[in-house]
């Protein structure tokens, strides 16, 4: 029998980040009850895994097992083509403890500019996992292009979205209205082949 996500259900966001649980929150379209990891003060597990794709599922697994909720966690960053990538799944880490995104931009700025590169292409990646209570699990993952931008531009959004412009556009993630943020973000891409699996 295929997994479903019947309307209604209620989920954990497995996220302590309140900006990821807002946009999770209006990707789900209000279908669903939605409760953040933090709000439960469940841990938060440790990111062992070399891929989005796999910390996404630690993170899951680790929410749907100690809420006996259906979990929906994300594990995304920015990859730098000048940096190999980095800081990819370090994303976060770049922050540091007290998650400091200013902090993160600029030690991007200047790894980026101690690379005497000229290549300012930048990926966001997005991976989501939804993980049932001791059952299965699906794992998609989204992407979008674009080029690194300095200096920041914009408060909207969180993380590295000030230093962010997407392929043809002309805005920074951090300046963009949140609406047009989510129609064309990592996070919705990988969102709508969550929901052709599972919901629609």
């Amino acid at each position: 029998m295929p997994l479903s996500l019947p309307a209604g259900a209620r989920l954990v966001a497995a996220t302590h980040n309140p900006g990821k649980v807002r946009e999770l929150a209006a990707l789900l379209e209000g279908r669903y009850a939605v409760v953040s990891a933090g709000e439960l003060g469940l841990a938060e597990p440790a990111e062992t895994d070399s891929t989005f794709a796999g910390n996404a599922l630690i993170k899951a697994r680790a929410a749907a097992e100690a809420s006996g909720l259906i979990a929906l966690a994300d594990d995304s960053g920015l990859s730098v083509a000048a940096l190999g990538g980095a800081p990819g799944v370090h994303s976060a880490r770049w922050a540091g403890p007290a998650r400091d995104f200013a902090h993160a931009m600029a030690l991007v700025e200047q790894r980026w500019t101690e690379s005497e590169s000229d290549d300012a292409a930048c990926w966001f990646t997005c991976a989501l996992a939804m993980a049932w209570p001791g059952g299965p699990a699906v794992v998609v993952e989204g992407r979008i292009d674009g080029t690194l931008t300095f200096p920041a531009r914009g408060d909207r959004g969180f993380g590295y979205d000030p230093i962010f412009t997407p392929l043809g556009g002309a805005l920074t993630f951090g300046e963009m209205e949140p609406a047009a943020k989510e129609a064309v973000s990592h996070r919705a891409r990988a969102f709508a082949q969550l929901r052709a699996a599972l919901i629609d």
